[in-house]
């Protein structure tokens, strides 16, 4: 496959610069992505740049992914407003360890072809690094006026944002631009890859290169662009922040209620850039949900898809039964087989409350339990009442004795009791 091409159908080039597509075109091509690690996930903010290394791969050339030890320390001012906390060794160790076990979902590190992926981590070669020789040999390739014209600098210094730019993160890009020079002279990496918003590094990297090793050497970048929502709004960000690939910090099925529940609009562009499926599978898709939108069929696919890459099949079974809950025949034996972040996912923002763990121990009566011990009803004569009427259900089974006895085999993860009340109102109660 020729990659230029592949990122250009899926609409995930943003910039280029003028001779990458020639270089790629010639031969195999070892490339970089860099990925900051100030947390110990990924998140599907990153996925963008992720999946241009996986297509890279794909299309026979080599990736690299870099973990930024060492600029993650700095903290890179691009697009932000502030400067980032600073984290110390330990924790980076931590975190580009996390981080690689989620990338070999993407990537290929094990093979012994050619093009295998290689995971590297700046902060070896930045480690020993003496400021008097760094300021030597890089700061004087490099002018102040050339990294004062950088966007991302200008935009901190003009005061566009109050809290202005620490020599700290200044050099930042030179930093960058270093770690592009020492790929290029250690493993012949000629591209760099990023965001859109990493542009101004990319280029100064090409740039120390040429400086350095002299005009003749060849370095070129390539950025995708910054996603974004049909509606203008932050890709990625939920009222509860962002949506991790670390399943303890965002569950399966919250993961794949995120993708499923896209616009049209989003899912559309979302298929190409976050997945693998080709042209004509996506076109088809395309097709059927014009024919029938109301089925959806490109927002289930796309959550298959993702779901299935970033955590397992058996998950993305898993969250699919799950969603099927409210509405499943077989709603019990699920509900006891969900563990406990899913069942919270499910049932998230229904009334909830609180019951002594020895009063369901000790069995209890459950008009007692919904009328007297929580307030699932508002009386015992209303509980009643309903029950008679079948509109009254225990953990999805439908209750016919408003005195039949609750004790813990009732309990869901050793913890929780679903109540209904009618069709569409449901509680947790909560044993402690």
């Amino acid at each position: 496959m020729n990659f230029v091409e592949e990122l250009k159908w899926r609409g995930m080039i943003n910039n280029m610069m003028p001779g990458t597509e020639e270089q790629l075109n010639k031969e195999m091509t070892t490339a970089y992505l860099g990925i900051d690690p100030t947390a110990d996930s990924l998140h599907i903010g990153h996925l963008c740049g992720v999946m241009m290394l996986r297509h890279f791969q794909r299309c026979g050339h080599k990736p690299i992914a870099l973990v930024g030890g060492a600029t993650g320390m700095i903290g890179d001012p691009s697009g932000k407003s502030q400067e980032r906390n600073l984290l110390n060794e330990e924790t980076l160790k931590h975190n580009v360890a996390c981080i690689k076990e989620q990338l070999a979902r993407f990537l290929d590190f094990d093979s012994d072809a050619p093009n295998a992926a290689e995971l590297v981590n700046n902060f070896d070669w930045m480690k020993n690094y003496s400021f008097l020789d760094f300021a030597r040999e890089i700061g004087k390739c490099i002018t102040v006026n050339y990294m004062m014209a950088k966007d991302s600098v200008k935009r901190r210094l003009n005061g566009e944002f109050q809290e202005g730019m620490s020599f700290t993160e200044f050099t930042y890009q030179l930093l960058q631009g270093y770690d592009f020079l020492h790929l290029y002279q250690t493993k012949n990496c000629k591209l760099q890859m990023g965001g859109s918003d990493q542009w101004g590094n990319i280029t100064t990297g090409t740039e120390l290169i040429r400086r350095k090793l002299g005009a003749e050497n060849d370095a070129f970048a390539l950025t995708c662009p910054l996603i974004t929502k049909a509606d203008g709004k932050k890709f990625g960000k939920t009222e509860k922040g962002n949506i991790w690939l670390d399943r303890n910090r965002t569950s399966p099925y919250a993961f794949y209620q995120f993708w499923l529940n896209v616009s049209d609009d989003d899912a559309e562009r979302y298929i190409k850039i976050f997945t693998g499926l080709n042209k004509e599978e996506i076109d088809a898709l395309v097709a059927e949900q014009a024919e029938n939108p109301g089925l959806r069929p490109i927002q289930k696919r796309l959550a298959k898809e993702i779901t299935t890459m970033v955590h397992s099949e058996a998950d993305y079974e898993a969250a699919v039964e799950a969603s099927q809950i409210l509405f499943s025949n077989k709603a019990q034996d699920i509900l006891h087989k969900i563990d406990e972040d899913t069942l919270l996912a499910v049932f998230e923002g229904v009334p909830q409350f609180e019951v002594s763990k020895d009063l369901i121990a000790g069995g209890v009566d459950l008009v007692d339990l919904v009328a007297e011990h929580t307030q699932v009803f508002p009386s015992k004569g209303e509980m009643r009442k309903l029950t008679k009427s079948g509109g009254v259900s225990i953990n999805k089974e439908k209750v016919t004795d408003p005195q039949m006895r609750i004790d813990e085999s009732f309990l869901l993860n050793g913890k929780y009791i679903l109540a209904q009340r009618g069709k569409k109102n449901y509680y947790l109660i909560i044993a402690r």
